[in-house]
């Protein structure tokens, strides 16, 4: 227990300077666009393609491969584990280049052959250019699972810090160049998010170069690790999968409902990421590797009692995070976001969908934490059936809240899902 909290704790504290440097952003975003209806179409184009990052980098991918790391790095030499990681780099790079390059020739082609409202071709517009985010930001959650593998929390977690400075950087000193109107000045924020990803990339090179990794070219279609990784990913790609389809349609249809919906519902998610992120995704992003690694020489019963001490200390953590995110929704909206183009009515639809949400908080970490238990034992399949059955519920749920609560009912069914989701894990 005392490791756990030692490693978790180190991640946590960089966990928790990065999230909040990224609050920074969300103030600065917040003052700079409010929640607007421009607003809305910057967040879910940007959501697209940090969407496919959490299906290909921080989900089913990394989930596959970092037990696969583990048990190379024990059962046979640094050789062959770096060999392997070389070979899903590989693999990872191409897949997402051909998705990238398809999506891009497929914006382009429905942008000339069909008029769109100013809302949606702003969207559009703003999608093309941050779409190869999603490419270079999947290599950082593979270079960030292998550090994590290595022992090396602190480095991925600070990562964010980077990609934060350069997003804010955006917002101050690149959009006011491209215009005066906010439709204009808003590409500088998609411009800065190419370019924060790619400088969160790079900063996870040095300490991967210490440990002894250097890239080399490995064709994937001939190797028998990424075969095995693609096997393994198949089920937790669809569960995931699922769920990205499913945050697509609610915030499309959220989109089509309300142009304001999307981003006042996202400043709520992002304040309730913040203990989530601290204590839920930390612990996870610890445990993986570690039970991983009992997983793979068979310590089972040190595995149920290292995971059962790290549901209670995340149970006691973030139940208390979500009693104060209810309570005190509406002043921590007012305090932190009014200010600039973000005014009394932003706060209270921001305010709503938080207090929505925030009752969920325990849920959602527990179904990261208890999905990565299945991976550490090499079952994707359950967590992907289970996900598929919750997500079908969430749509529904959805469906059934928007229109009478709008992004509080988003809110709702997202917490209700996420309760059936831990129920059926456990």
């Amino acid at each position: 227990m005392s490791q756990m909290l030692k490693s978790s704790g180190t991640l946590a504290s960089a966990t928790l300077t990065s999230r909040i440097l990224g609050m920074v952003r969300e103030i600065v975003y917040a003052q700079f666009m409010g929640d607007t209806p421009v607003a809305s179409a910057f967040k879910l184009a940007f959501q697209i393609p940090n969407l496919f990052r959490r299906l290909l980098g921080e989900g089913a991918l990394s989930a596959a491969f970092i037990p696969i790391f583990k048990a190379k790095e024990k059962s046979e030499n640094e050789q062959e584990m770096w060999r392997a990681a070389n070979a899903v780099i590989s693999g990872m790079v191409v897949a997402a280049a051909g998705i990238v390059a398809l999506v891009i020739l497929g914006i382009s082609l429905a942008l000339a052959a069909h008029t769109f409202g100013a809302n949606t071709r702003l969207m559009l517009e703003l999608l093309r250019i941050m779409f190869p985010y999603m490419l270079v930001i999947c290599l950082t959650a593979v270079l960030m699972g292998m550090l994590n593998a290595r022992g090396h929390f602190f480095i991925p977690a600070a990562g964010a810090l980077v990609l934060n400075l350069v997003m804010i950087a955006s917002v101050l000193f690149l959009a006011p160049r491209l215009g005066r109107e906010l439709d204009q000045q808003i590409f500088g924020l998609a411009i800065g998010v190419l370019i924060a990803g790619v400088a969160q990339a790079a900063f996870q090179l040095p300490t991967l170069r210490r440990e002894g990794f250097r890239y080399r070219w490995v064709a994937p279609w001939r190797d028998a690790t990424v075969r095995e990784v693609v096997r393994k990913m198949i089920p937790g790609a669809l569960g995931v999968a699922a769920f990205q389809v499913n945050v697509l349609l609610t915030n499309g249809l959220a989109f089509w409902v309300d142009r304001q919906i999307v981003a006042s519902f996202d400043y709520a998610v992002r304040l309730m990421e913040l203990p989530q992120g601290v204590f839920g995704i930390s612990l996870a992003t610890y445990l993986l590797p570690t039970l991983s690694g009992l997983a793979a020489e068979k310590k089972y019963a040190e595995f149920r009692g290292t995971l059962e001490q790290g549901l209670s200390y995340l149970i006691f953590v973030n139940l208390i995070a979500s009693v104060l995110l209810v309570v005190l929704a509406e002043p921590i909206i007012r305090l932190i976001f009014e200010h600039g183009k973000f005014d009394e009515g932003s706060t209270q639809r921001a305010s709503f969908a938080l207090a929505c949400l925030a009752p969920g908080l325990v849920a959602f970490s527990m179904v990261n934490v208890l999905a990565r238990a299945f991976y550490a034992l090499g079952d994707t399949e359950t967590p992907m059936k289970i996900s598929v059955v919750c997500l079908g519920l969430n749509l529904i749920f959805a469906l059934w809240l928007i229109l009478p609560f709008r992004q509080g009912g988003l809110g709702i069914a997202n917490t209700l899902t996420a309760c059936c989701n831990v129920g059926l894990l456990i």
